[in-house]
């Protein structure tokens, strides 16, 4: 399975109840090939955008159901999904947009948007930047860190300092959010 398809594949799950973010491939890939990983992005928005589809039709249809099997993943709690709610209703659409900016799963907006009045298609247009602005701007930095980085330093230590950095990462994270 190419790094393409496996990045489509990772958008989708993430945005369904996969807990890890795709920016974790996009950045791998970053560190070698901005333009391969930039185009991999695009791939992640695809299945992002399908999976918030899903996310959304599901909390639509029966939110209780898509809440309750949602809160069960990893960094979601009741107290994240009302908050998700509360700015889903004040703020519309910039909720949606800035939420996953600042760590927020995508997947808690999908299953509230319907609940709060937001439309399918506003949903979903909203979605592409909400999505894609993060995906690019971490494989962008991680691409130039990486090559400031490999001046000076061999390639094996630069794979190791990005997997100890998204292992510092999650492990903030979820003691954060846990």
């Amino acid at each position: 399975m190419g790094l393409k398809l496996i990045a489509a594949i990772w958008g989708f799950a993430e945005a369904t109840l996969f807990f890890i973010v795709p920016d974790v491939l996009l950045s791998a890939i970053a560190l070698k090939d901005l333009r391969r990983a930039l185009f991999a992005c695009v791939l992640a928005l695809l299945g992002a955008l399908l999976g918030g589809l899903l996310m959304y039709l599901w909390g639509a249809a029966d939110h209780q159901a898509a809440t309750a099997v949602v809160e069960k993943v990893p960094a979601i709690s009741s107290e994240l999904l009302d908050e998700v709610s509360r700015s889903l209703s004040e703020q519309g659409l910039l909720a949606v947009l800035l939420g996953p900016l600042f760590g927020v799963p995508y997947k808690t907006f999908a299953i509230n948007a319907s609940a709060a009045g937001m439309p399918l298609l506003a949903f979903m247009l909203v979605s592409i930047p909400a999505r894609l602005i993060r995906f690019v701007l971490v494989t962008a930095l991680v691409h130039s860190i990486a090559r400031l980085l490999c001046r000076y330093w061999p390639t094996s230590r630069i794979y190791a300092v990005f997997g100890i950095a998204w292992v510092a990462f999650y492990a903030a994270y979820f003691t954060f959010y846990g």
